[in-house]
């Protein structure tokens, strides 16, 4: 029998495994969060056991992995941009120019 879901990720910092659940979750993937509220059991429990985790269904286990891969490096599909009215720098999850209020191009 095949597994519904997959362990995709697992860390101790439950922020960081929210956000990367919201990263998969953006795309469209079904996902599921696991663990979340077990990290008081750690010492009676097996630390592994306890940490909070990322789950999908076997077929997008390789997508999944590689979004996450992505993040954790700090790439984004939104890349940084130069505002044509000022020059100033910007990322590229910003539409507007912070100094001066141009409109991302």
């Amino acid at each position: 029998m095949v597994p519904a879901y997959v362990r995709v990720f697992a860390h101790s910092n439950a922020l960081l495994v929210s956000h990367l659940r919201n990263v998969l979750a953006a795309t469209g993937m079904p996902v599921e969060l696991r663990n979340m509220t077990l990290g008081g059991g750690a010492g009676e429990l097996p630390l592994g056991d306890c940490e909070p985790e990322v789950w999908v269904a076997p077929h997008n286990r390789e997508r999944a992995e590689a979004l996450i891969n992505a993040a954790l490096a700090g790439e984004s599909d939104n890349p940084g941009w130069t505002c044509h009215g000022c020059g100033e720098a910007l990322e590229g999850v910003f539409d507007t120019c912070w100094r001066c209020g141009r409109a991302k191009p």
